[in-house]
């Protein structure tokens, strides 16, 4: 399956997820949580983007690496020093509830496990018949 397709399909689905976390948050759980479960989401749909972004940007379209590695790697780790940094200052200033955060943030693996799980299945399926 080409990359293009996936990720078009992992976008969406991590909004739709966020949606529905952010949805059953509200109704289930206190506005701290609620608001938690939401810039989570944001920041971790936000860091995917750029991390896909920089990944792209590293690669040519024939796989080979383009970048230095050590350009990568430090991109990579001051996307999560930033990102740990606002996680901090959101926490630290009590703006949200860290078990919020935390269902939010997992909205992005929520999405690839079911993406992996639905390859699973339809590579499954082509081989049964």
């Amino acid at each position: 399956m080409d990359w293009k397709i996936i990720y078009e399909d992992l976008k969406a689905q991590n909004w739709v997820i966020l949606l529905i976390l952010s949805s059953i948050s509200y109704f289930l759980l206190s506005p701290s949580k609620t608001l938690g479960t939401i810039l989570g989401g944001f920041l971790i749909i936000a860091n995917f983007k750029v991390f896909q972004h920089t990944i792209r940007r590293a690669f040519s379209p024939d796989g080979l690496l383009m970048s230095k590695k050590i350009s990568i790697i430090a991109k990579y780790y001051f996307r999560l020093f930033v990102l740990g940094v606002i996680i901090f200052v959101l926490i630290n200033e009590g703006l949200v509830d860290p078990i919020g955060l935390a269902i939010g943030l997992s909205t992005v693996v929520i999405s690839i496990v079911i993406t992996g799980i639905s390859m699973a299945l339809n590579t499954f399926t082509k081989e049964a018949s």
